[in-house]
């Protein structure tokens, strides 16, 4: 086997975990517990990515796990003075936009902006 095909095949298999871990995302509405397991994976996979274009994918994946975790803590302390229930549709309204732009971006396989 030649390095390309290995480097096409190693390619793929990011890939196919990317889309894991989207799916992992969005399966979070369902059951929770998927989202940290995106992120974990997402951790552990990102090296292996390191300047490929699947590199912006887990980089995508592991921010959007974290700012998502940021805006429901401040969504969940200000529904206390009333803020938070408007505050809690625009962050799941974002988290959906992540998962869909970021997946239809690894089908396509494009890149997604660091």
């Amino acid at each position: 086997m030649n390095s390309s095909y290995l480097q096409r095949a190693d390619t793929e298999r990011l890939k196919q975990i990317a889309l894991l871990c989207y799916l992992l995302q969005a399966g979070s509405f369902l059951f929770g517990i998927t989202l940290l397991v995106a992120l974990i994976i997402g951790y552990i996979k990102r090296s292996d990515a390191r300047g490929t274009w699947l590199e912006s994918h887990y980089r995508w994946q592991i921010r959007t796990f974290w700012w998502t975790l940021l805006w429901s803590l401040v969504a969940g302390v200000t529904t206390l003075l009333l803020v938070g229930y408007a505050i809690i549709p625009i962050v799941v309204i974002w988290f959906i936009y992540r998962i869909a732009r970021g997946w239809l971006a690894l089908i396509d396989g494009k890149p997604l902006p660091m």
